[in-house]
């Protein structure tokens, strides 16, 4: 159904947009800052500048690697931070990410400071939170973190995060365990079976953060800049594609658009739009995670071994070992490339799930069009054209033959007179062997290299036939002995007759 050639040819052009990704990697593009600049020492004496971090939108390992940079390009410059925090929130492993890299610059010696504007829920609270000093508009809010799914041991990890970092900024724990797991109750904030929210007012009534502002300027006069210069952090090109891609809902999209359109250029003749648009995804897919630091090089290395392989099984004839082997190693490439595996799983899942629609669809259409009559014989071949039934290639077990071609392990030997498609065990044989044929399963006729004491049935185009003109299915020097002398016993039986 599939043309090989053009398999061959999707999958190594997959395979050169990766190893142009690793190239553009390897020039600095998906690390973090040159090992000169984490090994800078941290500047000294008060800030001279104010750099501003915005901590917008969903928060994933992208968003991680943003801050991290702002943070050390404030700390090789003596600058301020002020994250200005404005989320509904999104993955705790990139707000962990993130607190971690506040708590490293704040130990090194960066003074920062937290606004928020508007809001900071569920992963945007514990990034709040973790800040030296945490300043929020009076109609903000902070909180509603519960964890999603938010079984018994999700639970207990995230409200031990804001526990931990609430504690170190010397905020009442228990106000932050109140927003994760609504089995905590904070008297005269939030009752057993609620999860908590705060508004920036009751935030500061209960001493929970360090002041109101309405304003950034506001935000910054509070934390004693409103008098330095300030500059707003913006992300590079390579940061907005990471971003992108490492977001929850775009990664399945381009995951599903890469498998769906290249089996989608599988049926399409030429190479189209449904190739381009399959391969970009899926280099937007791999290269996003690798901007991003998340996936290492052996995830992309994985990936690429998946695709060889996969070539592998459609140019050498075997028993699917290469493409099996190749399958499994895209499929965990695809779960390991995001950093996390239930969230890779997913995306994976939902992938096939598109792919199997579009293959649903192309069969759908092409039925109706009658393309599928393009990949069938339209006539019927008989023996005239070479066409043998299973039946008669049953009857050439036993037999012996040369090969004509070498059998790497499929080849065509000459058996009985005429040219037949073999295949041995997994050895490779020159041609010119003598082999002999050891089993037929279906269309396939097996054979091994011959043994000194097997007749010659078979061998050279044609030989068979030469020696054998009396004995159907014969082989060598005893179908043609056994020929002449069944010969001679008919013609003693009719002069017995007489």
């Amino acid at each position: 159904m599939v043309n090989p050639n053009r398999f061959r040819t999707v999958l190594l052009r997959v395979a050169g947009l990766l190893a142009l990704l690793a190239a553009l990697a390897a020039h600095g593009l998906g690390g973090g800052p040159p090992a000169a600049a984490q090994q800078a020492p941290p500047a000294s004496g008060p800030p001279q500048r104010v750099l501003v971090i915005p901590v917008r939108g969903n928060i994933e390992p992208g968003l991680a690697r943003f801050v991290r940079r702002g943070l050390e390009q404030a700390r090789r410059s003596g600058a301020a931070v002020l994250l200005e925090i404005s989320t509904f929130g999104g993955r705790v492993d990139g707000a962990t990410e993130i607190r971690d890299a506040v708590n490293a610059a704040a130990a090194a010696g960066v003074p920062v400071a937290a606004w928020v504007p508007d809001r900071a829920i569920s992963a945007g609270a514990l990034i709040a939170i973790a800040a030296p000093s945490l300043y929020m508009a009076p109609d903000a809010t902070l909180g509603a973190a519960e964890p999603r799914p938010a079984d018994e041991k999700t639970v207990s990890y995230v409200r031990a995060e804001f526990e931990a970092a609430a504690r170190s900024r010397g905020r009442d724990p228990q106000v932050a365990a109140a927003m994760v797991d609504k089995d905590v109750a904070v008297p005269g904030l939030v009752e057993r079976g609620h999860i908590l929210t705060l508004t920036g007012e009751r935030a500061r009534e209960i001493g929970f953060i360090e002041g109101l502002a309405a304003s950034r300027q506001a935000a910054l006069e509070a934390a004693g800049w409103g008098g330095l210069p300030v500059d707003e952090l913006v992300p590079t090109a390579a940061e907005r594609v990471a971003r992108f891609v490492t977001d929850p809902v775009v990664a399945p999209i381009l995951l599903s658009l890469g498998m769906a359109g290249l089996v989608a250029e599988f049926y399409v003749p030429g190479f189209g739009f449904p190739g381009i648009v399959g391969l970009l995804s899926l280099a937007l897919f791999f290269g996003g995670h690798l901007l991003a630091g998340i996936a290492g090089w052996e995830i992309l290395l994985l990936f690429l071994v998946g695709v060889l392989l996969l070539a592998v099984e459609l140019l050498v004839p075997g028993f699917g070992v290469f493409g099996v082997a190749g399958l499994l190693a895209m499929g965990a490439a695809i779960v390991l490339v995001t950093g996390d595996p239930v969230r890779g799983l997913q995306s994976l899942l939902i992938g096939l799930a598109v792919t199997t629609g579009v293959l649903v669809v192309l069969a759908r259409v092409a039925g109706r069009r009658g393309l599928w009559r393009r990949l069938a014989l339209p006539t019927r071949l008989g023996e005239a054209e070479g066409f043998r039934a299973t039946a008669e290639d049953a009857a050439l077990v036993g037999m012996a033959g040369t090969a004509l071609t070498p059998l790497r392990p499929a080849g065509t030997a000459a058996i009985a007179g005429r040219r037949v498609d073999v295949v041995t065990e997994g050895e490779y044989l020159a041609a010119g062997t003598r082999v002999e044929v050891i089993r037929v399963e279906g269309r396939r006729v097996v054979v091994r290299a011959a043994g000194p004491d097997t007749g010659p049935g078979g061998s050279g185009e044609g030989g068979s036939g030469e020696a054998a003109p009396g004995a159907a299915g014969g082989s060598g020097p005893v179908a043609g002995s056994g020929g002449s002398t069944a010969a001679g016993s008919e013609a003693g039986e009719a002069s017995h007759g007489d």
